[in-house]
């Protein structure tokens, strides 16, 4: 436990107290004195409005829960007389447009990838950011996407079979991308820049360009023999990479030797649901690495392949436009940091009376603190060219909470010297009751509002606490074809377009939770362009460069016009809950739906709170690695509680099963140095204890969350072992 510095009424966590002071504070223009004096009138004024909110939250689930024990026979429209009733349901608002100003062209203008990383792992962080452009050759080569069939296997060295096929797949890209006049990408054997045009020497002697000579943007190098050629497609910028002396590039007829694709334009460095931050330590580490991003001189030195390798922010590319003037592109991904919700409070610093302080109240004044260094300048790299700070609010309940962030970041504002609606905010609809009232929400922050996103996961978890009164809920796999699932990701977007988003803001969707199943994703996940979406989570770089490929088919603002033309009003059908018509599973699919819920809870439990990782691939039942975070545990572990509360299985079944499951989670983790197995000792086991807790006490978290218990258990973990932060 840290020790307390005490300045004015607050009491401090040292560690904090030095970092603010030492580095957060110089060169921001703030006196030290009036940040600290405005600090504290911030946590008095405010901390009493989120404390309401908090107990309003409370009162509606317990209306909630009444009612539906109350009326057995559900009758739809009593249930929406009764929801408008305790203002669950929000009178409809009258029509508007967002007013936003000083977007960046990645939000307001592009259609990209984005990616959600941990910011307390700096090199994870560094590595999301400069993701803003990657090799299409190394994607390739390095994934399913390209088959093993025919001797192209990726084991073992360079594969010349394999590499045949990722440039034949490149080719192809490029055709669909960038087509030349009658002849294929496959036929050249030389470019270069004529006269600020791409002209391309093919096979049989002809000569060529592009159909389109404006997807033709700059060069570097000599213009008759370039080392990279820029070309833009849909919006986005990719380069086709030429030298003839790489191992690569002198295999090719055209010296090619990569394809570099912009791709993560945007990047969410969170601080919330893939971070394990529980106490003044962890926060500082949270804070520490985004000012190191804000001022560009974070770094990460790592061990591979016996070399040690640091690594740090990319420089923006320089390039030569076809009428022969300098220019240069942004090298990294446009930053956005996603800050703590309403709910928890932190220890890190204590309020006038010794109350630990709301953390969204204290993510929300630092992470702004540090990111105007960037927009005064303060390093090697400015991460707004507006003078914008990107913000991501999540899992709020409804406009009022909205409302309350909207006056924070004023408060905020005001008190870090800034012009209103610098602090540009993401409203995360992932909570039911946002859902249903999206566009009031929107209105609350219509002149600051750049982002909203769907969360499926977090989405279903609420989705299951809010009605779990009302019986049991239908198998978690099945809540993706349920009527209010689909309702809800369309109604996300027709909300967005019709207030105005197209232009000023994203409008995103959920993450692609398979790392290793590149393949399929490719398949898949271009529906997200299709659904309307600007952007959409993927989970590393790699997939990244690959999603990329889906805004080179598809023009995302075309499908919104036409998206515009259909929208509709879908609350009644957000509303229709998933219960179950009838509950005559099979023992075996009870059991079945037990051991994939209780792995998943574990495998992520057990490093979360003994080892410090909030975000990681975890192996499911299956041994398929998924991406998990809180919102996977919340939605598992609200299952399990919505059928122990009803009956469909018993505590001693879901305790064997946790149990038996521990073992696998154990064994899949035996290569590990770092893990402590749970099956040696169930009742010393921390991280099995809060899995059994999150499932027996389920019922009774607030909304279903499941921060409450894990940071109580980390601590807890810490405390017992001494361990430390992995970072």
């Amino acid at each position: 436990m840290s020790n307390y510095v005490k300045i004015g009424n607050l009491q401090v966590a040292d560690v904090l107290y030095h970092f603010i002071n030492e580095n957060a504070l110089p060169g921001t223009g703030l006196d030290g004195e009036q940040f600290w004096t405005d600090f504290e009138s911030l946590f008095d004024d405010l901390t009493p409005i989120n404390n309401q909110l908090l107990a309003r939250r409370d009162n509606i689930q317990h209306q909630l829960n009444a009612w539906h024990r109350k009326n057995k026979t559900f009758n739809f429209e009593n249930y929406k007389s009764f929801l408008r009733e305790i203002g669950y349901l929000e009178p409809k608002t009258a029509d508007f447009q967002i007013s936003t100003e000083n977007v960046d062209e990645e939000v307001a203008l592009k259609a990209g990838p984005q990616l959600v990383v941990p910011v307390d792992n700096a090199r994870y962080a560094l590595n999301a950011a400069n993701a803003r452009w990657g090799s299409l050759y190394d994607a390739l080569y390095g994934t399913d996407v390209i088959s093993e069939d025919g001797g192209a296997k990726r084991a073992g060295g360079y594969n010349p079979n394999r590499g045949e096929k990722v440039i034949e797949f490149a080719r192809g890209f490029l055709d669909q991308a960038v087509p030349l006049q009658q002849f294929s990408h496959k036929e050249a054997v030389k470019y270069s820049i004529e006269k600020g045009k791409l002209t391309v020497l093919l096979r049989n002697g002809t000569t060529v360009g592009l159909q389109d000579e404006s997807k033709l943007y700059g060069y570097q190098g000599n213009p008759g023999e370039p080392s990279a050629i820029l070309l833009r497609n849909n919006g986005l910028y990719f380069e086709i990479q030429i030298d003839r002396s790489h191992p690569i590039g002198k295999t090719d007829l055209a010296g090619v030797k990569d394809i570099f694709l912009e791709s993560a334009l945007t990047t969410i460095m969170d601080c919330e649901d893939s971070v394990a931050a529980v106490d003044a330590e962890d926060k500082v580490l949270v804070y520490s690495n985004w000012l190191g991003l804000m001022k560009g001189d974070l770094t990460a030195s790592f061990t591979k392949s016996n070399k040690t390798i640091t690594r740090s922010l990319q420089p923006d590319r320089q390039y030569i436009s076809p009428a022969g003037e300098e220019f240069a592109l942004k090298g990294r991904s446009l930053m956005f940091v996603r800050i703590v919700g309403h709910l928890m409070k932190s220890h890190a610093i204590l309020d006038k009376d010794g109350n630990e302080v709301p953390e969204g109240l204290m993510d929300t004044v630092l992470t702004s603190l540090i990111a105007k260094h960037s927009l005064l300048a303060n390093g090697h790299y400015q991460n707004s060219s507006k003078g914008s700070i990107y913000i991501v609010k999540p899992k709020m309940h409804g406009s009022d909470e909205v409302a309350f962030a909207n006056e924070t970041f004023n408060r905020v504002e005001d008190m870090l010297g800034l012009e209103r609606n610098t602090l540009k905010i993401g409203v995360m609809d992932e909570e039911r009751r946002t859902s249903l009232n999206l566009k009031n929400c929107i209105r609350e922050v219509k002149d600051r509002i750049v982002f909203i996103n769907t969360g499926f996961l977090d989405r279903t978890g609420d989705e299951i606490h809010t009605s779990m009164e009302i019986g049991a809920l239908i198998r978690k796999n099945e809540m993706k074809f349920s009527t209010w699932l689909q309702s809800y990701e369309k109604s996300n977007v027709f909300v967005g377009l019709a207030t105005g988003l197209k232009g000023r803001a994203q409008i995103g969707k959920g993450m692609w939770a398979m790392p290793d199943l590149m393949a399929e994703m490719l398949k898949q996940k271009i529906g997200h362009l299709q659904a309307g979406g600007t952007t959409a989570w993927v989970p590393s770089p790699t997939a990244a460069t690959l999603h990329a490929l889906h805004y080179h088919q598809l023009d995302v603002s075309k499908v919104q016009d036409k998206l515009a033309m259909e929208i509709q009003d879908l609350r009644d059908q957000i509303l229709m809950i998933p219960a179950a018509e009838n509950t005559n599973w099979s023992a075996e699919e009870i059991q079945q739906e037990l051991d994939n819920n209780a792995q998943g809870i574990l495998g992520y439990v057990v490093r979360w709170v003994e080892m410090g990782v909030g975000c990681s691939k975890v192996p499911d039942i299956n041994h398929v690695g998924l991406m998990e975070d809180r919102a996977t545990l919340r939605i598992s572990s609200q299952h399990i509680a919505n059928w122990l509360h009803h009956g469909i299985c018993t505590k001693e079944q879901v305790m064997e099963t946790l149990k038996r499951m521990a073992k696998v989670v154990d064994q899949q983790n035996a290569g590990d140095p770092a893990y402590r197995p749970m099956a040696v000792d169930f009742d010393q086991s921390v991280a099995f204890q809060a899995a059994s807790e999150l499932v027996f006490k389920g019922y009774d978290q607030p909304n279903g969350y499941t921060e409450p218990i894990l940071h109580r258990r980390r601590i807890e973990a810490k405390a017992k072992w001494g361990v430390k932060h992995p970072n």
